[in-house]
């Protein structure tokens, strides 16, 4: 197994943070400190935009299905075409990455953002809104493959702590997205949405724009990752990991958040304010859960604690089909909510504080989009299970044993010392 270590580059840069801190700061210092804190706000705000790029279409499916007559299976497609776009351009992302600085890609997804969501508002059929779809899920990929990175190397002494900065504010898209439809579905109609998104898009990509040509505190860290297969050859065992712990597990949240308000209708009995709700209670528990686990991914050891929000999450999957009543709900679906946001920001700690400057953005894009494309399929299968005649709790009991078996193999591979450990936290 090839034995993986934070690159010497990494820790210099740190040890650097760390010096300069014991200095008296300087005007300039001052000047510094508060660009890449402005650029890092403005990161925030696109995290912001492009996740809800992604998540509004669940909250949307139920008005798509009646708007266009669709089956259940065509719906989970719709869900799926966004996560799947969002799968496609991480790759070639990553390989745009040793051509291209960080922050130009970043301010291109907020312009494809802009037009994608421009273009979804005027589908008159299934099938343009699904290319719409598709276009958005390519801005939230391209983004996260060329900010994540970014965010981790303006503050390399504390990656857990930013990363979970960062996850919080896309993780409020989750919570205000049922809010935000229903809000504009009461006032108008669904083609609202994607205006009004279009709209804060561009708007965003200004201030990103503007924010980062005024800045001298972008990081030159991803100057030596120049060599993208190289990098994919080298980092593969952690790469494998990470795609084995992510892509079952986002497989499963997948399927299930994207029906998330039918399953409470269907299956629980619960009205259709209620189940809206319950699906901004799912998202609302990630908040702290980004904020949370982010910090945890700095103090504790990495593979132990992915391993253990898995166990968490399989537990809470079961639960959740077995429940009945509205309080045994709402109790599940605080749990399974801030168990499953914490992985998260767990896996993009393990990933982007092991990895050595020089491979960092080209390996995170291939773990990412194998992850991603693993993930992408879990709406569409769902649908299909549905289409066939599987109960909703059928389905996710059966998700639930299928990951005990990947929990089981992956705690034997560690426990043989088979799976890459990453950095140690200090």
């Amino acid at each position: 197994m090839l034995g993986l270590s934070t690159s010497v580059s990494r820790h210099s840069v740190e040890e650097a943070s760390r010096t300069s801190d014991e200095r008296p700061e300087t005007r300039t210092g001052r000047t510094r400190t508060g660009r890449r804190r402005q650029l890092f706000g403005s990161l925030c705000s696109m995290v912001f935009l492009v996740n809800l790029a992604r998540v509004v279409f669940a909250p949307l499916l139920d008005t798509f299905m009646r708007t266009f007559a669709m089956t259940p299976a065509t719906a989970g497609l719709i869900a799926t075409l966004v996560w799947f776009g969002s799968a496609l351009p991480r790759i070639p992302t990553g390989l745009l990455l040793t051509r291209v600085p960080r922050h130009h890609v970043v301010l291109g997804t907020g312009v494809v953002l802009t037009l994608a969501s421009a273009f979804t508002a005027t589908a008159g059929s299934p099938l343009v809104l699904g290319v719409g779809a598709l276009l958005m899920g390519l801005a939230s990929g391209a983004y996260f493959i060329a900010a994540n990175p970014l965010v981790s190397e303006l503050y390399p002494e504390r990656v857990g702590r930013v990363i979970g900065i960062h996850g919080t504010a896309s993780q409020l898209a989750a919570v205000v997205a049922p809010l935000f439809v229903g809000g504009v579905l009461l006032l108008t109609n669904w083609r609202a949405v994607f205006v009004t998104m279009a709209v804060v898009a561009l708007a965003a990509t200004l201030v990103l724009y503007r924010v980062a040509s005024r800045s001298d505190a972008l990081p030159d860290a991803g100057s030596a990752d120049r060599h993208f297969l190289r990098a994919a050859r080298r980092q593969w065992p952690i790469i494998l990991s990470g795609v084995a712990i992510l892509g079952g597990t986002g497989f499963v949240w997948n399927g299930l958040f994207n029906f998330y308000i039918k399953y409470l209708i269907v299956a629980k009995d619960l009205p259709q304010p209620v189940a809206q709700t319950m699906l901004t209670v799912v998202f609302a528990a990630g908040v702290p859960a980004f904020w949370l686990s982010g910090r945890m991914a700095d103090r504790f050891p990495h593979v132990p604690l992915m391993l253990a929000i898995l166990g968490g999450f399989i537990v809470s999957l079961l639960a959740l089909s077995l429940s009945s009543g509205l309080v045994a709900v709402v109790a599940v679906s605080l749990v399974l909510g801030y168990v499953i946001h914490s992985l998260f920001p767990a896996m993009d700690t393990y990933l982007l504080d092991s990895l050595p400057d020089e491979n960092r953005a080209s390996a995170y894009a291939v773990y990412s989009g194998a992850a991603m494309v693993v993930q992408a399929a879990g709406s569409w299968t769902v649908g299909g299970l549905l289409d066939v005649g599987y109960s909703y709790d059928a389905i996710f009991q059966g998700f639930a044993v299928v990951l005990v078996v990947v929990l089981g193999v992956l705690v034997v591979l560690h426990r043989a010392n088979r799976l890459p450990s990453g950095a140690t936290p200090s």
